[in-house]
């Protein structure tokens, strides 16, 4: 029996994802639970003889005879790394700008967040803050159309003047359009993240379940700011990664 019970256990980390169920990870508030922990009504199981802790400690003990350290939760960040390193080769175009490849970067996060079953309750003030972004795109596309009625009318100058003064402010407008473009597709991927991850805690993964060193080596093969991705107390927390890892590393 202990053997069927480790080895279902195993399964479910190896395939679902599902932690072993001692405790929470910080930030996740949802009605979750474990591998070890699971009750009947959330699956059909056979009669236990012993409670959690017992199922818990034969499944480390039997991993750490495997391999020393090796845990039921090192077990399952392995899972998560390797989904994220994937995602992120899937996800990544070398085309793209930075909002956009953080974007590509989140939602590789996400699919981890999914896998490990990060949920959370959608923050209190979720449909204001989008409100208000919603507010700066609407003003920011009214400053776009600005922006190339004025560009336009600086062409049609030039066509007519023929002098280099005009020709500069046509490419002054020109860039002033540029600018206005990227700001208002920064605004448009945070709108898009911030749906696609109200009810996910990307937190929760990218700290405490995924090698930081394929963030870091992301970051530099694509030319993304750590800074992007890491405040500065993560950036402290990952140094050893940071230093470590270079563009071409794999997990």
């Amino acid at each position: 029996m202990k053997v069927r019970q480790r080895a279902v256990a195993l399964y479910f980390i190896d395939k679902l994802a599902l932690r072993a169920g001692n405790e929470k990870e910080e930030g996740e508030t949802a009605d979750t639970v474990g591998c070890c922990s699971l009750r009947v009504e959330h699956i059909n199981l056979h009669p236990e003889l012993d409670g959690q802790e017992y199922v818990t400690s034969i499944l480390n003990k039997h991993l750490q005879d495997l391999m020393e350290g090796l845990t039921a939760k090192v077990f399952r960040t392995y899972n998560a790394s390797i989904t994220l390193q994937q995602q992120l080769k899937e996800l990544t175009a070398p085309d793209e700008n930075i909002p956009a490849k953080i974007l590509s970067y989140n939602r590789a996060n996400r699919a981890v967040a999914i896998l490990c079953n990060h949920q959370r309750a959608p923050p209190k003030t979720f449909e204001k803050s989008m409100m208000n972004l919603q507010s700066k795109i609407d003003a920011k596309k009214e400053q776009l159309s600005d922006a190339r009625r004025d560009l336009k009318s600086a062409k049609a100058d030039a066509k007519v003047m023929k002098d280099a003064k005009t020709k500069k402010v046509v490419e002054s407008k020109k860039k002033a359009v540029q600018r206005l473009e990227e700001q208002l597709m920064k605004l448009e991927v945070q709108a898009t993240d911030r749906e696609e991850n109200k009810q996910i805690a990307l937190g929760t993964s990218k700290l405490n379940y995924l090698d930081p060193r394929i963030t870091v080596a992301w970051c530099k093969k694509w030319g993304v700011p750590i800074e992007k991705i890491y405040n500065k107390t993560q950036r402290e927390k990952f140094a050893w990664a940071i230093d470590m890892a270079d563009e071409d590393y794999e997990f």
